[in-house]
């Protein structure tokens, strides 16, 4: 997949992310697709690094899907841990 692909997946996932654990985000939409940016990169590494499940350069691939996903959804997490707004 090219830088191009990786993005559209990360802005994907960011708002599945998002549809998954709802709430306030203090970036409002444009963080959290930022969030799902980073998101796919550090899910696609993780996957490839410690899973032993490289990621495959088909862009319809579950796993890479699901690894974009995961990484939006820790990221996510993290980050409103970190800048915490509460949930209501």
């Amino acid at each position: 997949m090219t830088i191009i692909s990786w993005i559209i997946l990360g802005l994907l996932a960011g708002a599945i992310a998002k549809v998954l654990l709802p709430g306030r985000d203090p970036g409002g939409f444009i963080g959290t697709t930022l969030i799902g940016v980073a998101g796919a990169f550090i899910g696609g590494w993780i996957s490839a690094r410690w899973l032993d499940h490289p990621i495959s350069k088909d862009f319809y691939d579950g796993a890479t899907w699901a690894s974009a996903i995961g990484g939006s959804l820790v990221l996510l997490v993290a980050y409103r841990i970190l800048f915490g707004h509460s949930r209501n």
